[in-house]
């Protein structure tokens, strides 16, 4: 993978692919790719068997209130508004491929402008940490259905169970539900109907969470329109903005997934700073 510019920028029909603790994303510059990202093509890109294998897009686009754009693709071919991995990830991209030599730098995403900041060890990017902005409970916000209030702790019928959900938004909408001991299992049969619940006009981020203390919280996560996915940031952030507002967390946490951990540092006013890390894997060009 190259160095701060070395390579140079992509080319026709290329890409470059990265992880973010083990959830992984294809990168393009949507001036050069020269194919139009429809669901259709989306879909078959990111198919693990007869594609290229991601959890998503990143489209590099051009932006008129910031340094870069961001549009992000899910595997199902729909947009979302926000990945924390993701803008983990376009941002050690861009220094790698020399679209930027600047270490502090703005993205305009769907949910909003964030602003990214790498550290360096030695030539390359050790750490990405990323503003990822305000979290907000309002239900008009999120979106939940019914009566404007702040979604905390309340009652979701799932199926034939009654959950006890946070719902949050950080740029997208996210459903946390506290649980005494985590289980994949509860989380494959729960998430889709969570996902998809009429409460829900756009969908819904799915996590279940396991406060061990006040800094330290892990994660199982369902990712709109992906699935069960080892990390994300977004939810990361969200899960620790939830705990926060249901006084169960300090200011700074450790989110500890499947993939790894990520840092959440969250300050009064529920604005959020994710650190972690991104890892190139390769760079190659699309044959079809």
């Amino acid at each position: 993978m190259p160095q701060r510019g070395q390579g140079g920028k992509l080319r026709a029909g290329e890409f470059a692919k990265y992880h973010g603790l083990g959830n992984d994303y294809v990168v393009i510059d949507s001036k050069t790719f020269g194919m139009r990202l429809t669901p259709v093509r989306i879909r078959r890109l990111c198919n693990r068997n007869t594609g290229l294998g991601s959890d998503g897009i990143l489209a590099l686009t051009p932006s008129r209130r910031a340094d870069f754009g961001l549009r992000i693709f899910n595997p199902d071919g729909s947009e979302a508004e926000k990945s924390g991995n993701g803008l983990r990830i376009l941002s050690r991209f861009l220094y790698d491929f020399g679209y930027t030599r600047r270490k502090i730098f703005s993205i305009d995403t769907k949910g909003g402008l964030v602003s990214a900041e790498l550290s360096l060890r030695g030539k390359e990017v050790s750490r990405v940490s990323v503003e990822m902005g305000q979290a907000t409970f309002w239900s008009d916000e999120i979106p939940v259905r019914g009566p404007r209030r702040e979604v905390i702790d309340e009652q979701l019928v799932v199926g034939s169970r009654t959950l006890r959900v946070t719902c949050v938004s950080v740029g997208n909408p996210h459903c946390v539900i506290f649980v005494p001991e985590l289980s994949s299992h509860e989380l494959q049969k729960f998430g889709t109907l969570l996902e998809h619940h009429s409460s829900f006009p756009r969908r819904s981020n799915v996590q279940f969470a396991r406060v061990a203390s006040p800094k330290l919280i892990d994660v199982l996560i369902w990712e709109r329109g992906a699935g069960e996915t080892a990390a994300s940031g977004s939810s990361a952030c969200a899960v620790v903005a939830a705990a926060r507002r249901n006084k169960l967390v300090g200011r700074r946490v450790q989110v500890r997934m499947p993939g790894g951990k990520l840092s959440i540092e969250i300050s009064d006013d529920y604005s959020l700073r994710m650190t972690g890390p991104s890892t190139p894997v390769y760079r190659g060009r699309i044959l079809y």
